[in-house]
């Protein structure tokens, strides 16, 4: 219990620490922003440690207070499951005891008088309406999602007959050994293996924008200068075409050609051999193309196709499925970008499991923020000279 309640302490620490930097830092550049000299030092520095006392408190006691004084009930609660189950919720149900939940006991086949901690064994399934009248049970809780066998038809009869509220934890995740999220569309509910917020119309349309806002001014003025210069470099150090083409996979598998300004000489490229510092293969001003990621603007013109976005995950070469194993799914699920989360912040010493692991944290976790992010990167590493290869 100590324990359990130094955790929340050290959460709620945080949280507050947070916030106050957050207020300080806004307040600073009120200050700063309008030249204000009301307000004294001597009462700003006062000011910070209170403003930190007072929102551990709100966010540590005062929920506890409030809760006593505003739900003042006594929820008997009956737990329906296992015992292992029953102290999973733990924690939660500690919680729950300061707004009037009181957990009475366990209803579970194990032959056992009381869990681990503490809480007694009041019978078995078959005994539920019993358990119920003699200890004034008003809430139930089936510790497991229901696999609808005839015991937990039963359960249901027996709450709607006596008017017992009933809730169920969702265990679909420990069952289906995945993680899943749930959400509502056009009045249905469904389960999704994962978070995709570019599934939202709304969220497309905004990253589409940018897409266009940055892609047909390169392609119309940049690109033409950068593609003469790039053809005269060739034709002097390494004549062939302009253009080094391969086959990608894209969102929902669909095949399409990227497009890149080629640095290698035209009868040593290797599609499937990643290029390295000082590649033989790579003519002399070609290295500096490739540092400067000047090789990659033709793929702008494979973002106005739609075939590509700005920002996403690295385009797939056609047979390396099996490369990228149970995150193949999520690279699927949104556009290749020119530049991400693998290209800006897999550098250095990460592995390739780890840079698999960015890729899934971007499309789980999208916002323009976090596009607006790696561009800003990106554009930091282009200009100090740091470019792929």
């Amino acid at each position: 219990m100590t324990i359990a309640v130094d955790v929340d302490l050290l959460r709620q620490h945080r949280l507050s620490l947070r916030q106050t930097f957050a207020s300080v830092g806004m307040l600073v550049l009120y200050l700063v922003a309008t030249k204000d000299a009301f307000i004294s030092r001597i009462f700003f520095f006062n000011f910070v440690p209170w403003l930190y006392v007072a929102l551990l408190f709100s966010h540590f006691y005062l929920p506890g207070i409030l809760s006593r004084r505003i739900f003042n009930r006594d929820d008997k609660t009956l737990l329906i499951g296992s015992p292992q189950k029953a102290s999973q919720l733990r924690g939660w149900l500690r919680r729950k005891s300061e707004i009037g939940l009181r957990t009475v006991g366990l209803i579970c086949d194990d032959p056992i008088t009381q869990t681990e901690d503490g809480v007694p064994v009041l019978g078995t399934p078959n005994d539920l309406e019993r358990v119920i009248q003699e200890n004034g049970i008003t809430q139930i809780i089936l510790l497991e999602f229901p696999l609808f066998a005839e015991v937990n038809w039963g359960i249901i009869r027996v709450c709607d007959q006596l008017g017992i509220r009933l809730l169920i934890v969702s265990d679909l995740e420990e069952k289906l050994r995945h993680s899943v999220t749930h959400f509502e569309d056009d009045g249905f509910r469904f389960i999704g293996l994962r978070e995709e917020p570019l599934e939202n119309p709304l969220n497309r349309f905004f990253k589409r924008a940018i897409d266009l806002a940055i892609a047909l001014p390169v392609i119309l003025v940049v690109f033409p200068v950068l593609a003469i210069l790039v053809w005269l470099v060739q034709r002097l150090q390494s004549p062939g075409p302009l253009f080094h083409v391969q086959t990608r996979a894209g969102m929902q598998n669909r095949i399409f050609h990227i497009y890149k300004f080629r640095t290698m000489r035209p009868d040593q490229a290797e599609e499937a051999r990643q290029a390295t510092d000082r590649d033989e293969r790579v003519y002399p001003i070609g290295r500096w193309l490739r540092k400067l990621s000047i090789d990659e603007i033709p793929q702008f013109w494979n973002v106005l196709r739609g075939d590509m976005s700005i920002v996403g995950p690295r385009p797939i070469l056609l047979n390396e499925e099996a490369k990228y194993g149970e995150y193949y799914g999520l690279y699927t699920t949104v556009s290749p970008g020119i530049t991400g989360m693998w290209q800006v912040c897999g550098r250095g010493n990460t592995t390739y499991e780890e840079r698999l692991q960015l890729v899934a944290y971007y499309v789980r976790n999208w916002s323009i923020w976090l596009d607006l992010y790696l561009l800003m990167k990106t554009a930091r590493i282009v200009l100090f000279g740091r470019g792929a290869y």
